[in-house]
């Protein structure tokens, strides 16, 4: 658990920088928090195909986080776009 909570606030920085538009969510906590859902869905998914084993609790990589976290930015973005979610920058 701890493992991807690290990973994962390592990849929502990373995404954050890798992913385009301006409905960036502003601020470390935001960005963190998300890189870390990014973390978890892609460590879940990850155990639901078969790839890691969830009895030994094993955790996405940082290439996978960071897919994950991309995902979740995208969610966020279209979410804004759409105006359920306010834009921070503004």
């Amino acid at each position: 658990m701890l493992h991807i909570i690290i990973v994962g606030f390592v990849a929502g920085i990373i995404a954050r920088l890798l992913s385009p538009g301006p409905n960036n969510p502003s601020g470390f906590i935001l960005t963190t928090l998300l890189g870390i859902a990014g973390a978890f869905l892609a460590t879940f998914v990850g155990q639901q195909i078969g790839h890691y084993d969830a009895s030994a609790g094993e955790g996405a990589g940082y290439i996978t986080s960071i897919i994950g976290a991309l995902v979740v930015l995208f969610i966020w973005n279209r979410l804004v776009a759409r105006g359920l979610i306010p834009d921070m920058n503004k």
